[in-house]
């Protein structure tokens, strides 16, 4: 089990070794996931284990229990067992719950179901807002893919977040990954 203090893995030098600097962005996203719904209740995200038995990929995913008194994130993937806790995430970037000056979030009325290929790619995004992101972090392993829940306009809202970064990426090919993405959700949503 690896017990981590977020705060430790925050603000790296550029010269830090390859491993850790994976072992942080592995811990932001599980900080970011958990913090994206509600506290006391253990689910499957959409996450992906970064591990490598044998030399092949964990097929599994990381399921994921935030208690907020005493604050810790637990979280273990559902194949290969590898688990932690993580500790000293609250109040960091990384910590998507609504803040006092955030409007209320609405009840989500769509589920949207994706293939986990696209959920990376939706991970990867740079230009979202904190809803749109908690959307995108939130997202749980569902039976035929991962479905994201959100309103009609937080899901619009997250199909223009792809059209913008789609149209100002440089690199070809995840201009290509970003338009399959897009095209994907926006044939989705408009069957709702």
């Amino acid at each position: 089990m690896l017990v981590a203090d977020f705060r430790h893995y925050l603000d790296m030098p550029d010269d830090v070794p390859s491993p850790a600097r994976r072992l942080a962005e592995q811990l932001s996203m599980i900080v970011r996931a958990a913090t994206s719904g509600a506290a006391g209740v253990a689910w499957a995200s959409a996450l992906s284990c970064p591990r490598r038995p044998e030399l092949q990929p964990c097929p599994g995913h990381i399921v994921i229990a935030r208690t907020d008194i005493p604050s810790s994130i637990e979280w273990r993937c559902t194949a290969c067992g590898d688990d932690g806790v993580i500790s000293g995430w609250e109040r960091t970037a990384f910590d998507l719950r609504p803040r006092s000056d955030d409007p209320p979030p609405s009840e989500p009325h769509h589920h949207v179901v994706i293939t986990p290929t696209r959920a990376a790619v939706l991970r990867s995004l740079m230009m979202l807002d904190s809803t749109t992101e908690r959307i995108v972090f939130g997202a749980r392993l569902v039976h035929n893919g991962i479905a994201l829940a959100g309103t009609a306009d937080d899901l619009d809202e997250l199909l223009d977040s792809v059209a913008a970064e789609a149209n100002h990426e440089p690199t070809k090919r995840r201009q290509r990954l970003l338009d399959a993405c897009f095209n994907e959700l926006q044939s989705t949503i408009e069957r709702l």
